[in-house]
């Protein structure tokens, strides 16, 4: 099955998740995660139908995005964002930085900003399983956590991001449910300076659990290009 079949096919299975669960397609950003795959791919791709692409290193993304010839898409960074690659990121003005996990991170892309004038939309990542192997805030501190980021005039916060535990996909099930909860209750407080506009949370292992689950934004790599090509460089 080729490039444009897959993702025709997938595209064809969220609506199909959508109409079951009587929500409207529209509402669903697809993010094609374009991590280790060639420029040439990920051009294929946009050729393809796709509007949205992740990167989760701001090395990488600094090498192939510059090389890609259509300039029609949104680029989503993923990854944990070390401090010190902050101006590199925003050098290749990311539509959506999807993981502001501390309130520190968040000062210093404030900091960044300012010097520059910019303002930068983010969401905030929620460590929901709790491994230390992962970024992200703690249920019990986000509230207090995304009220202080709030206060960073040049950062909007658009909602939540988590990635969900990589084994069995239906684990991760009572998770995405409690991050939906946490949206919801955001969403209702009407904190100043935060729309809970995105729930990010689903990859191409658990993406259908996510979405069942209320996600609207789905991070997909290898149900669209196949497995990672490690050590292919551009």
């Amino acid at each position: 099955m080729n490039l444009q079949n897959r993702i025709e096919r997938l595209q064809d299975e969220l609506r199909a998740l959508c109409q079951s669960q009587n929500r409207s397609f529209d509402e669903i950003t697809l993010i094609a995660v374009t991590k280790t795959h060639p420029v040439e791919l990920i051009e294929t791709a946009l050729k393809a139908g796709i509007t949205h692409i992740g990167e989760n290193k701001v090395q990488e993304a600094m090498r192939k995005l510059p090389m890609l010839i259509s300039k029609n898409y949104s680029f989503h960074f993923i990854g944990h964002l070390q401090s010190n690659k902050i101006n590199q990121l925003l050098s290749l003005k990311p539509a959506l930085i999807h993981s502001i996990d501390s309130v520190y991170l968040a000062q210093k892309l404030h900091l960044a900003l300012g010097r520059t004038n910019r303002m930068q939309d983010i969401l905030i990542q929620i460590n929901s399983s709790e491994e230390d192997s992962k970024s992200g805030m703690g249920f019990a501190e986000a509230e207090a956590a995304i009220s202080e980021i709030a206060c960073f005039s040049s950062l909007r916060i658009r909602g939540l991001m988590t990635i969900g535990k990589l084994d069995e996909p239906e684990i991760s099930r009572p998770l995405f449910r409690k991050m939906k909860e946490l949206f919801e209750h955001l969403r209702e407080s009407n904190l100043p300076g935060v729309r809970m506009d995105y729930l990010s949370m689903g990859m191409s292992h658990d993406y259908k659990i996510a979405l069942e689950e209320g996600a609207n934004m789905v991070r997909i790599g290898s149900a669209i290009f196949g497995e990672r090509t490690y050590g292919v460089h551009n």
